[in-house]
């Protein structure tokens, strides 16, 4: 065997972190390029999202109920349906202390505008606005206790994905070992306490404290996943991409007892990497490709 020369040895590749210092102070900015002429440009939010009068009041209610039923779509099309298990809230843009939040027992596939419940700060279905429909018990216990706990958060939701259930059962965060996984680097919690089926208020709060003043994911001990968002549209995409990540992390698990170790991300990467990927406004705009490909397809979704 002829020896190996040294013009044949790759060169050792110096380490690099890369730094937000050169770059857009707006995360959201960082992720595209249009013309040289800077006129070619995307749309964030839309521009009622932050107006005050009536009108644009009326059309982010619009929205936020069209958005709210596309997300229950794509949460369907992700196969999370669990009989009647499942909920996600989002803040009325009028009536600040309601949410709006699926119906009992209606399929994820199946959800359109017309059929979401508006719920009253006591947790009953509101007499005049939305659709006259039941709603989950564990859902309100659930998402009253967050809404009130974290009040600049819009949306928050949960299910039993099948991942999420495996991956609940060790009680563990998971690792930072891809790109995507720096969604959940410094914003995620662990839940440790199984105590039943959310019958219970105490439970509710007993959630929202383990959540803590800033993460938007959490791990529930035994159960699945719940995620926030600053809009349900952040809230659907991060639990996807949650449960995507507990699928990776139990193929690393078994990868691993088989002696194959993992890499975690080194930290410096991992913060450069969340501090534009986690940007509400990124995590927004990742849902924009699934809801408009719903609204293609399925355009029973806005009735």
């Amino acid at each position: 065997m002829a020896p190996i020369a040294l013009s044949d040895v790759p060169p050792a590749v110096t380490p690099f972190h890369q730094t937000t210092s050169d770059l857009s102070k707006n995360p959201l900015e960082r992720t595209w390029r249009g013309n040289k002429e800077g006129t070619l440009r995307i749309q964030g939010y839309p521009e009622f999202m932050y107006a005050e009068d009536e009108e644009d009041l009326l059309k982010k209610r619009q929205w936020v109920k069209e958005h709210l039923a596309a997300a229950f779509r794509f949460w369907g099309k992700l196969g999370y349906g669990e009989g009647i298990s499942g909920h996600i809230t989002v803040r009325d843009p009028i009536l600040r202390d309601h949410y709006w939040m699926n119906p009992f027992g209606v399929h994820f596939s199946a959800m359109s505008v017309s059929k979401l419940v508006l719920v009253t700060p006591e947790g009953y279905v509101h007499p005049t606005l939305g659709a006259q429909r039941p709603i989950n018990m564990a859902g309100f216990h659930i998402h009253s206790a967050i809404h009130k706990a974290r009040p600049e958060v819009e949306a928050a939701g949960h299910c039993h994905s099948l991942h999420g259930k495996a991956w609940s059962a060790f009680g563990r965060p998971v690792d930072i070992t891809t790109q995507d996984s720096c969604l959940f680097y410094d914003n995620q919690a662990v839940y440790h306490n199984f105590g039943g089926i959310v019958l219970a208020a105490q439970e509710g709060e007993n959630i929202a404290r383990a959540l803590g003043p800033r993460n938007k994911c959490a791990i529930l001990q035994n159960h699945g996943l719940l995620t926030l968002g600053n809009t349900v549209d952040e809230c659907a995409y991060l639990f996807s991409a949650l449960d995507k990540q507990c699928k990776v992390q139990l193929m690393l698990e078994a990868a691993e007892g088989s002696g194959i170790k993992k890499t975690l991300i080194d930290p410096e990467d991992a913060v450069f990497t969340a501090n534009t990927i986690q940007y509400h406004e990124n995590t927004y705009y990742n849902f924009n490709p699934e809801f408009e490909l719903i609204v293609e397809r399925e355009p029973d979704v806005l009735l």
